[in-house]
């Protein structure tokens, strides 16, 4: 883990962001939902169209979020976990890094407006 990273994305803030503000952006491909959540957690269920990067490989080797990262352009990044506390660390080191992130709160506030909730085997793409 870089221990300056966390740091700096500690200082940093970072938009705060409801499912509803960010479903007509992921729907318009104009943004990504991330779930930050650890492995474990996704075997639970996903919000549909989430890609799955953990927190601890954001703020460690970045064996899958370097390529993500890579490849998500000038798209809004809309993160969000178990409770939106990891996804607000997450979205603020992003957006010290200078991405364009924001934390969308939790899984249950993405099933609770509505959006459907998939298992990582029919998630295509992500893991």
């Amino acid at each position: 883990m870089n221990v300056f990273k966390m740091i700096k994305g500690m200082l940093t803030s970072a938009p705060r962001v409801t499912p509803q503000e960010c479903a007509p952006k992921i729907i318009a491909g104009t943004a990504i939902l991330v779930d930050v959540r650890e492995p474990d957690e996704w075997s639970k269920g996903v919000a549909q169209d989430a890609v799955l990067l953990a927190l601890s490989d954001l703020a460690g080797p970045r064996e899958k979020w370097a390529a993500f990262l890579a490849e998500a352009g000038d798209r809004e990044i809309f993160l969000y976990c178990g409770a939106g506390v990891r996804s607000g660390m997450a979205a603020r080191m992003l957006a010290s890094e200078g991405f364009r992130a924001a934390n969308s709160g939790s899984l249950s506030s993405w099933t609770g407006a509505g959006w459907p909730l998939v298992h990582p085997g029919a998630n295509s793409d992500r893991g």
